[in-house]
């Protein structure tokens, strides 16, 4: 990606120096990549699953030690890159909520290391990267980009872009009254493609806008979808699938969701409106 002369956001909170105990926040429900499957990536990563799952039971877990504010972090490149990608997220959605004579809220991005309180309750970054309605705010350990390359297999600055735009993805559709939770997984799974859809047309119009893509970009964003499909994870931590406990939705399918919104010519592609 061309992103080294773009500006970057300035809705970024860089919470990595923080540390100590984390309690249980309200019960919102937590949206994105990150809930793929909580026990699964816990697995596949090799974090012990109940200490995951004591801070969404309600238990709590201690949050694991970051770097002391100050200190140099050898991530700050890539928080400079995430920055970055959240400024042209900002863009897109500030002209595309202006064509519907709407005022765009962006989002702010929260950068945590181990674990972190939101609006929606306690995290650890084994769950992955995700999105807080009730705070609208967009949660990443930037560790989760290290495994995306090492462990799922999707390497790549663009594979990176892409799950920063599907946790924005579920903020637009927050705004818009789009974002469905505790409603079943069929429900779980048409709001996750949707807001894979919605990374895709960021990407068609950031590209648009200012040019941002280089060649062998897309084919990274269509392999991090696919490596965060329920079915590949559920193969590579159970050894076989139940499409039934989807949450997220197959590789295909999410591919298939990224593809449609990089063809569509509107928003409208994603949100199933004429």
């Amino acid at each position: 990606m061309k992103m080294d002369n773009e500006r970057e956001s300035a809705n970024i909170e860089d919470r990595r120096g923080q540390r100590g105990r984390i309690g249980i926040g309200g019960g919102a429900g937590i949206g994105g990549i990150g809930l793929v499957a909580v026990v699964l990536i816990s697995m596949l990563f090799g974090v012990d699953p109940g200490v995951v799952l004591s801070t969404i039971d309600g238990g709590s877990a201690p949050a694991r030690q970051a770097a002391a504010p100050g200190a140099t972090r050898p991530d700050d490149a890539h928080a400079r890159f995430v920055s970055r990608v959240l400024a042209s997220t900002e863009d897109v959605w500030n002209a595309e909520f202006a064509r519907a004579n709407r005022r765009y809220e962006p989002p702010r991005l929260v950068l945590f290391s181990g674990a972190v309180q939101s609006g929606c309750g306690a995290a650890q970054s084994a769950m992955g990267p995700f999105y807080c309605p009730a705070d609208r705010r967009v949660y990443i350990d930037l560790s989760f980009f290290r495994e995306m390359e090492q462990r799922l297999g999707a390497p790549g600055d663009f594979a990176q872009a892409y799950v920063i735009a599907h946790e924005v993805g579920h903020h637009v559709q927050n705004l818009l009254g789009r974002l469905q939770s505790g409603h079943g997984n069929a429900a779980s799974v048409r709001t996750e493609l949707q807001a894979d859809c919605l990374a895709g047309f960021w990407a068609r119009r950031a590209d648009e806008m200012r040019g941002i893509l280089e060649r062998g970009d897309i084919e990274e964003g269509m392999g991090a979808a696919a490596a965060v499909g329920d079915d590949r994870l559920q193969q590579a931590s159970r050894g076989r699938v139940v499409p039934e406990s989807f949450t997220h939705g197959s590789s295909a399918q999410r591919v298939t969701a990224f593809k449609t919104g990089m063809a569509s010519p509107s928003v409208n592609g994603c949100l199933g409106r004429s």
